[in-house]
């Protein structure tokens, strides 16, 4: 039996030996230990970059010179040289980047043109509208045009009037004629008398409107007229017609109201924002929806003097051509004009380019303006800006950016944020990494505010000699398992002048 014992422990022991040494062999052939998550981080370090220090995951302000964990037992994480914080940038890597949906686009030099669209109206232009209204009492005995919307051409008969006075007047010029030839033997001075009568009677008939033709007709000794025929003064289309067959009309009725479409107004209502920024001349285009696809061109002639309160518009009109009188009077059109701005000034016609950056890249935050620049590769930084004019999808930067530099467009938002969290962690603190700091001592007490009290040996790093005095503590839960009077190894930073806070705690051996 004690035979059997010794063989078995015999084999165990060389079963033993042989798993050890295939392990070394295993190791001797090119196999190699895990490495450390730290070690690990360090090895995957680019080829030629300097390590300077390690970080605390956390974002607390605590490095070290050595891989190491924090109370959490998270790796510290390694900041080589060109990735120092300078206090504003942010870094992303660019795996988050690219699932954020980072986009960039360069500030450069652009036209800055945009389109203010209104509703406008046409409108009968005022100094084409003409009124046919006789300066005499008369009876229109005949119509020749009848119906309004009646297209007209200049000096194409209207009506026939009959007015006892006119025919009064055109025999007593006729009497006056007679009589002037019939006194050649009488006195200079009833004959002169007499051709002013003459003369007195033409003028009558002139200020009455009577055609020079008729006129010359009666001088030529033709018979007295018994009734007129008004001729329309001007080529247009008949808006308004009063006059009806055989009605009788007094000194100044207006019987006819022609209108010259050949040319109409469009009446637009610009926005109070953006009246400061029209200038007289500019070319606007505009399009009806009778005629869809057809743009009309005219110009900007005036800016009225009235704001309208209620919908803070003020109104505007454009004078266009209307060859084929396709414009009618009561059209709506929809009105296009371009605003932009040449060195810093405002105006109309084709803008001017100044150095500007997609509206999207902007983050408006009321006081303050501010676009997110990419430095480098996965940095970013926010940076305000003072903007100048908006166009329909760019917007002028006066101050804060550079051309070239290239600017978020989408997921700015979000790196603001994160920019926003990491000023908050840092307090607004400068951007020198703080070094944590070493220390043997002795836990005197703990008191209710979370404060502990420690004896210590010197600190060579400070300068320090032996001390007691209190510290607080980055997480509680570091001291839960110690007890007053336990001897301990700890490690403290200065987390604000003056305050200095324990980060890690143990037990000395």
């Amino acid at each position: 039996m004690k035979t059997v014992i010794v063989g078995l422990l015999v084999a165990a022991l060389a079963a033993s030996a042989g798993y050890w040494l295939g392990g070394q062999a295993r190791l001797g052939t090119g196999a190699t230990a895990p490495a450390s998550p730290a070690a690990q981080q360090t090895q995957q370090a680019q080829a030629g970059k300097q390590l300077l220090y390690y970080r605390n995951p956390m974002g607390l302000p605590d490095t070290s010179p050595t891989p190491k964990k924090d109370s959490m037992g998270m790796d510290y994480i390694p900041v080589y040289a060109g990735e120092e914080d300078d206090g504003a940038s942010v870094k992303i890597g660019t795996a988050k980047v690219q699932k954020l949906g980072v986009r960039t686009e360069a500030a450069a030099m652009r036209d800055l043109a945009r389109r203010v669209r209104a509703v406008g109206r046409v409108e009968v232009d005022e100094r084409r509208v003409f009124a046919v209204a006789p300066k005499f009492e008369g009876w229109i005995e005949r119509l020749h045009v009848n119906t309004a919307g009646q297209p007209v051409g200049r000096g194409q008969a209207l009506f026939e009037a009959y007015s006892p006075e006119l025919v009064s007047v055109q025999r007593e010029y006729q009497v006056a004629v007679r009589a002037v030839e019939q006194m050649k033997d009488a006195a200079p001075e009833a004959r002169a008398n007499m051709r002013e009568l003459a003369e007195a009677s033409l003028a009558r008939l002139a200020n009455w409107d009577i055609s020079p033709a008729q006129i010359a007709q009666l001088k030529a000794g033709g018979a007295p007229s018994r009734t007129l025929t008004y001729r329309a003064p001007a080529a247009g289309v008949v808006l308004e017609k009063k006059a009806v067959q055989g009605m009788r009309f007094m000194p100044g009725d207006t019987l006819y109201q022609i209108a010259d479409l050949s040319s109409v107004w469009v009446l637009a209502d610009i926005f109070e924002r953006d009246i400061g920024a029209v200038k007289l001349g500019q070319t606007v285009e505009l399009s009806i929806d009778a005629f869809p696809g057809k743009i009309f061109a005219g110009k900007l002639s005036y800016l009225y003097p009235t704001l309208n309160s209620q919908t803070r518009t003020v109104p505007v009109r454009i004078e266009l051509p209307n060859p084929g009188g396709l414009l009618r009077p009561a059209m709506y059109a929809n009105v296009e004009l371009k605003l932009g701005v040449t060195g810093g000034n405002p105006l109309f016609g084709t803008g001017g380019t100044a150095i500007s950056v997609p509206i999207s890249a902007v983050i408006d935050g009321g006081a303050q303006q501010r676009v997110i620049v990419q430095q480098a590769e996965g940095r970013f930084e926010p940076r305000a800006v003072k903007l100048g004019l908006r166009g329909d999808d760019y917007v002028e930067v006066k101050e804060g950016i550079n051309e070239g530099e290239m600017v978020v467009v989408a997921a700015n938002f979000l790196i603001d944020s994160e920019s926003n969290l990491k000023a908050a962690l840092g307090g607004m603190s400068a951007a020198k990494p703080t070094v944590s700091h070493q220390a043997l001592g002795t836990l005197d007490g703990i008191e209710a505010d979370g404060t502990v009290m420690v004896s210590h040996a010197p600190v060579a790093s400070l300068n320090w000699p032996k001390m007691t005095m209190g510290f607080a503590l980055a997480n509680s839960a570091l001291v839960e398992k110690l007890k007053p009077g336990a001897a301990i190894r700890f490690e403290f930073v200065e987390r604000k002048p003056g305050e200095w806070v324990i980060i890690k705690i143990e037990k000395a051996h």
